[in-house]
Parts: C-alpha cells; structure tokens; sequence
C-alpha cells in the first residue's frame, strides 16, 4: 500500500535589520556620488577649456561603448547558438528513449495475457511431482512448502496449478484455477510458531494479488498464524487467512480450502 507523503514546507526566515551594513551602504553611495560630481565637473571645466581633446575624448567613448556593444551581442548569439544545439540534441535523446521505450512496451505486450510474470523460475506442479505437507515441519524450508501447498492444490481438484514464487514474484508463490474456474493466488508464509505474519506483509501482498495477479481468491497460507492487524487488514480487503491449525485441516481433509473459506467468510 502507498503512504502519500505529503512535504513539510520549510519557515520562511526574514532579514534582520542590520545597523552596520545599512551605513556602509549608504558611505559607499555617498562615496560613488561624490565621484561622478567630481568627473562631471572635471568634464565641464575641459569642454571649457580644451574643446577638441573634449570631443576626440567623446568620439573614443562612443565608439568603445559601439564595439563592447557589438562584441556583446555576438557572445549573446553565440550563447544561443550553443542553447539551440544543447536543446536539439536533449530532443534527440528524449526521442530516443520514448522509441526504445515503446519497443520494450511492445515485447512486453507479447505476455500480456498472463497477470504474473515474475523472474524467477514457474514451475509446474502435476501428480505426485511437489511434495507432500510433511508431518514435521523441519523436514522442509521454504520453497518445499511452496510446492507442498501447490499439491494441495492439485489433491483439491485444480487445474493449471503453477509454483511462481521467487524473485520478482509480487507476493505471488502459487496461482491456480479452482474446480469453479476461479483464479486463485495464494502467498507461502513458512514461519515458526514464535512469527506471525505481520500487517505490513499482508498491506504489500494486498497491493498485488488484485489489481497485478487478477486474483478472483486471493489466500495467505502461512504455518504459524496472523496478527491482530494483519487479519483486519485482510477482512477489510477480501484477503483469505490460513493459518497453520487451518493449512492442518486442510491437509487431513477435516478442514476447507481456501476457496472455500472465502465463500464461508462474510
């Protein structure tokens, strides 16, 4: 399940007044006005005097201010130009991803019918091939009792019963088509008696049996039990409990399936 977080902005701190660089600015300003009152006087009193140095002197501000202005506005085209081709060739690596990405889209249409693709490796279970439920459970370790259950499965009367469990599986160890021609996800939960599965695995398991795998029953089967959490999170979402007095039933044939349990539980 997705937590939305939601940011905290941050307070927005204001400028104290500062005595010191408040009067440092203004001596600096009254520095820079005493400076150009003296240069426009100094201006006036040689215009008065030596008219012609006054103009060759204007000539030479003019003409340099021309060519700063015209070395500026060739930096200011060559930046562009550097902009224009910096952002063509950004286009041109967007346009190469959207097409590689809509190549891998296409390959992965290919598989679009089957809900679970995980990476690890989908075995199927037919006959005697998966293990019984042992009696002791030291007697198996995790991906047994994904193939234990997987034949409890098959002894129900399921067809197409498939072991997906592994890496990338989304919470996804056995899936099945029960008698009816329901679709079925059950996940494998191989813990001691001192663990129960908790609410956070239930919340991600529950965040995938549905809306990834198309689960018409979407099962826990674990060899332990459930905690409080967990199993309010699971009535609240449709999600079928099985805990290891359950999974016992089950196995003897004294108990349901869970298919069955979810037509029994509200």
């Amino acid at each position: 399940m997705t937590i939305p977080v939601r940011r905290i902005r941050g307070t927005e701190r204001r400028p104290r007044f500062d005595l010191r660089s408040t009067t440092m600015f203004f001596v600096l300003l009254a520095i820079i006005l005493c400076v150009l009152a003296f240069v426009a006087r100094t201006a006036a009193s040689m215009v008065e005097r030596r008219p012609l140095w006054a103009g060759v002197l204007a000539v030479l501000g003019v003409a340099a201010a021309l060519q700063f202005r015209s070395g500026r506005r060739r930096f200011s085209a060559w930046r562009y130009a550097r902009r224009a081709a910096r952002a063509l060739e950004e286009a041109a690596d967007t346009a190469s991803d959207s097409l590689r990405a809509a190549e891998d889209a296409g390959a992965c249409t290919t598989g679009a019918d089957a809900p679970v693709e995980p990476s690890g490796s989908t075995v199927p279970v037919a006959g005697s091939t998966a293990p019984l439920l042992a009696a002791d459970r030291a007697e198996l370790d995790p991906d047994g009792f994904e193939h234990a259950v997987a034949e409890l499965c098959v002894r129900s009367d399921c067809r197409d019963v498939e072991v997906v469990g592994g890496a990338g599986d989304l919470g996804a160890d056995v899936v099945a088509v029960t008698p009816d021609g329901r679709r079925v996800v059950i996940q494998c939960k191989y813990y001691g008696d001192g663990n129960k599965v908790g609410s956070q695995d239930m919340q991600r398991f529950g965040g995938t049996c549905f809306t990834i795998h198309e689960a018409d029953v979407a099962a826990v089967v674990t060899t332990s039990d459930f905690t409080e959490p967990a199993l309010e999170y699971a009535r609240q979402c449709g999600i079928v409990c099985v805990n290891g007095d359950a999974l016992r039933a089950w196995h003897l044939g004294t108990g349901h399936s869970p298919w069955h349990l979810a037509d029994i539980e509200p």
